[in-house]
């Protein structure tokens, strides 16, 4: 499903927009920048540029700081579609490291539980990936934003405490593994909302009697929305900023 928007409202190099009324921004996250990093720059730039004190812009969905990609942007009154837009499928590239995990299920964190891959091959590979494919039971790493007693799971992490979570119910609509150079794992996904792709890549590892982490991670889509329509960072700023010298 994809929120009805027109698609002049969609900020790209040559439509018009209005951002205190209302634009969806297609941005190209950074690596090591958080999602909010992002909002926070472009609302910057955007106050300065029009020379207001404050403009509402948030993000559609949260990448972490080690995964680039597709972030939804909406500013001024476009941030009422949020919510349906966070609800549309995504798509991600990526890449796992068989043979050892960490406490984050990503690169954030030092490895652990090192195992030897000697015993996996491709015919154990292609049956663990068809037992993600469809409606699963997915737990969220305890290196995420999810709140248990109104405590965000990563504060209790970061403290070295480990809590019971609950498993959550998501879809994988395609799972393909695109390039295999053992220990490491290429891979396309197609998911709902929800799906921790850091868990997938831990999971996928149990799956082979194994470990397994996450050691990339790029969201390419999300619902109709493309990262080819998306703009870089750098060039998103310069652009709004030129704005503000076009009007003077």
């Amino acid at each position: 499903m994809t929120i009805k928007i027109n698609t002049l409202e969609v900020l790209n190099q040559t439509a018009p927009y209005d951002f205190q009324a209302g634009a969806l921004l297609l941005v190209d996250k950074p690596l090591e920048w958080t999602s909010f990093d992002v909002v926070n720059k472009i609302r910057y730039a955007l106050c300065r540029s029009l020379g207001v004190k404050k403009i509402k812009v948030g993000h559609a969905g949260t990448l972490d700081p080690l995964a680039t990609g597709l972030l939804l942007i909406c500013t001024g009154k476009y941030t009422k579609k949020i919510d349906g837009l966070q609800g549309m499928p995504k798509t991600y590239t990526g890449q796992l490291k068989l043979g050892a995990t960490t406490p984050s299920y990503d690169a954030e964190s030092e490895e652990t539980e090192q195992q030897s891959i000697a015993g996996i091959d491709a015919a154990a590979l292609e049956q663990a990936r068809q037992q993600f494919l469809g409606p699963i039971a997915q737990y969220p790493p305890m290196f995420s934003a999810v709140k248990i007693k109104g405590q965000a799971l990563y504060k209790l992490a970061r403290k070295g405490k480990e809590v019971e979570r609950k498993a959550r119910n998501i879809e994988i609509f395609d799972f393909q593994l695109t390039n295999t150079e053992l220990p490491l794992v290429d891979f396309e996904v197609a998911c709902s909302k929800g799906t921790y792709i850091r868990s997938l890549a831990y999971d996928f590892g149990r799956a082979l009697d194994n470990a397994a982490y996450l050691t990339a991670l790029r969201r390419t889509k999300i619902g109709d929305y493309s990262i080819e329509s998306a703009w870089s960072l750098p060039a998103l700023i310069e652009h709004i900023e030129s704005c503000k010298q076009q009007e003077d």
